[in-house]
């Protein structure tokens, strides 16, 4: 039998996945307009896996952001990414968002999702999660054995 190629000699460098880096790293911080310098301004947002409308606009995102801003406790944001793929102008990422609330509620939400790019910024972004899981922990429900396993990946390199 003949030996199967390889199809890379090394791995291709993520064109993309810097910019998700960058939002993370902004988010982390809660930096809401650190996060915006990353999307365009006319930013479709799908952040409820379909329950709600998508937030269109970097001003939607914006207001939605502070929102979000201040629920979440300051320094408690553990937002992951464990894979992601990168195809033409998409990045394809599964990771968990973790944080607590200001009202002291411990969330960890697994998810997976994709960014659509236009150049360097994202102009798409649609998130995939269970929204019992959200409300749940939102309303102080433990995290379950399984979300345990589910969040306890390795971090994407």
């Amino acid at each position: 039998s003949r030996p199967v190629p390889a199809l890379a000699k090394e791995p291709a460098m993520p064109r993309l996945y810097p910019v998700l880096e960058a939002i993370i790293a902004a988010w982390k911080k809660q930096d809401v307009e650190g996060v915006l310098a990353c999307v365009t301004d006319d930013i479709v947002w799908r952040n409820s896996s379909g329950y709600a409308p998508a937030i269109k606009g970097k001003a939607a995102m914006r207001t939605a952001l502070q929102n979000m801003k201040a629920m979440i406790q300051p320094g408690s944001n553990k937002w992951r990414i464990f894979d992601y793929a990168e195809s033409a102008d998409r990045l394809f990422m599964e990771g968990v968002d973790e944080f607590n609330l200001t009202t002291g509620q411990h969330v960890a939400i697994p998810y997976a999702g994709s960014l659509q790019f236009r150049g360097q910024l994202v102009s798409e972004w649609r998130e995939y999660f269970d929204g019992r899981i959200s409300s749940s922990m939102k309303a102080g429900a433990p995290l379950t054995e399984e979300l345990k396993e589910m969040i306890s990946r390795p971090v994407a390199k």
